[in-house]
């Protein structure tokens, strides 16, 4: 990451030393850094509304813009996507320079203005986080391996719920201990939900505490084939044989992906 990257999260862990006011989520030297940041915003009636934004700073960040995602439990989802979409719109005139704080002071400025615009996503209900906005960049495909859930229902019903809102299609697949998670759909909606997977508290740790997925990995990341079956939703299943399981593979046009990744994973 670029020297005045890393001078900039020093400077922000400065900025917002408030309790839980900051957290940094994860270090890569291939992925970036991806953190949080909690903060407050004027909305309407003059009510402050908490924000908790996550950005992922990529390691040619600030060539590049950031990837921004936004949670509050006091906007609709539909409000969710316009700050988002505001907030990339400003991020694309910082490129190249420091950006995170210039955001979070214009988002605590201007969430009161694009509170009173008219509500053009879909539905009403509480924001979970955004959809992105970036530029399509095509159909892609993933295959995630966890090792284990603890807290089975829960977890399942949040994978289910975070892939409905980013309108991502494919499996949560069982296999005796097998888990594997297969998403289809635009490659920069696959990316959040990798940060929302690795930074939210989705599964329980051997005490019963809360925690967050610290044991799943990245087994394949492609652009959809041609031969590649376009999954029409995101479905929960549970298989009594690896061939039962392989069939879902070669059904799906994916047999090179079951050949390749996930046999390695019953040796």
């Amino acid at each position: 990451m670029a020297e005045r990257a890393q001078e900039e999260l020093s400077a922000l862990a400065a900025i917002f030393c408030g309790p839980d006011e900051w957290e940094v989520l994860s270090r890569s030297e291939t992925d970036g850094t991806v953190f949080r940041i909690r903060t407050k915003a004027e909305g309407l009636m003059d009510a402050d509304v908490p924000l908790e934004l996550v950005f992922h700073l990529p390691v040619n960040y600030p060539s590049c813009l950031p990837g921004i995602s936004v949670n509050s439990e006091h906007l609709t989802r539909a409000h969710c996507v316009t700050v988002k979409e505001k907030l990339l719109e400003q991020a694309e005139n910082l490129v190249s320079e420091p950006m995170v704080h210039e955001l979070v002071l214009w988002i605590q400025q201007n969430l009161r203005h694009i509170l009173n615009q008219p509500e053009t996503g879909s539905g009403s209900e509480t924001c979970a986080f955004a959809t992105s906005t970036a530029v399509d960049d095509g159909l892609w495909i993933t295959l995630l391996h966890l090792d284990h859930m603890r807290a089975k229902t829960k977890y399942v019903k949040t994978v289910e719920k975070w892939a409905s809102n980013l309108r991502l299609t494919g499996r949560l697949m069982f296999m005796g201990k097998i888990i594997l998670i297969l998403l289809q759909g635009d490659r920069n909606n696959i990316k959040e939900y990798l940060i929302l997977q690795k930074t939210s508290k989705v599964d329980v740790d051997s005490s019963g505490k809360k925690c967050r997925e610290k044991m799943i990995s990245v087994l394949v990341e492609t652009k959809v084939q041609t031969e590649h079956k376009r999954f029409l939703a995101f479905e929960v299943k549970e298989y009594s044989s690896l061939d039962e399981l392989q069939k879902e593979f070669e059904t799906a046009g994916l047999e090179k992906l079951f050949s390749e990744f996930v046999l390695g994973l019953v040796k």
